[in-house]
Order: C-alpha cells, then structure tokens, then sequence
C-alpha cells in the first residue's frame, strides 16, 4: 500500500525533471532499501516545513537514512548541480540565455561596514571609577 503523499512531495512532473539528476545506486552491494523519489521526498519534507531530522514522519525513510544522502550529495556537489540545471533549464523557458550574463549589485544589499560617516566617529564614553560610589557613600547619600 502506498503512502499517503504529502503537501512538499514532489509531484511526476517535477520528479521527471529532477530525476536525472539525482545520483543511481552504485553498482554491486546491496539493493536500496528506498527509492530515491522517497530519500528526495524526505529531504524536501524536512526543510519545506523546518522539522528537526529526527522528527521526519514514520512513513518516510528512516531519518539516518535521509541525512546520510542529504549530507553525501551535499559533499559531492549534488544540490549544486541540481540548482545549476534547474536555473539554465528556467532560463531557457524564459527565452533568455542559459547562464546570465550580468550582475547587479545594490548599495543597500552589499553593506560594507555596519555604521557609516559620524556615526562611527562618536566620542568615547569617559569610564566610571569606584570612587564615585564610594564618595557619595561618605557623604551620607544612602
């Protein structure tokens, strides 16, 4: 009996385009217990909705199981791929070019220093000594 699908599954459409670009088993060893439609539904599941690894449903690979292949593809360049060729694919829909060719940098989103003109220049606070207290307590304030 299949599973019921969840709202941040992936739907055919999308699973035909991703596909390919989602590593095949090794050769030899063992069959996968999963498919690698459910690790890619388990990943999506865990940051489309913000839940801890540990708190992934029952009916979804087991958590180890996910984050292993998450932090595998992750270190073999993967979810880069996969970014790469779905933005060139959008593009090309678009009609435009598949890799841009400019940049855009604003001002207000490259911020250099935090505090900018006088701001950064205000004068040091002079320090307070212990004597300050001390001396209004001879004179009887407390």
């Amino acid at each position: 009996m299949p599973r019921p699908r969840y709202a941040t599954d992936l739907s055919d459409a999308e699973w035909i385009i991703l596909a390919p670009l989602v590593p095949a088993s090794l050769p030899g060893g063992r069959p996968p217990r999963h498919a690698r439609r459910e690790i890619v539904d388990a990943i999506l599941y865990v940051l489309r909705t913000g839940c801890q690894w540990r708190a992934l449903p029952h009916d979804l690979p087991p958590w180890g199981t996910v984050w292993w292949y998450f932090r595998q593809w992750r270190e073999d360049g993967v979810w880069e791929t996969v970014n790469t060729s779905l933005r060139e694919q959008a593009r090309v829909r678009l009609g435009r070019h598949p890799t841009p060719s400019a940049a855009i940098l604003d001002s207000q989103s490259a911020k250099t220093t935090e505090k900018g003109g006088r701001a950064a220049m205000t004068a040091a606070r002079k320090p307070t000594a212990a004597s300050d207290m001390s001396s209004s307590i001879r004179r009887g304030f407390c």
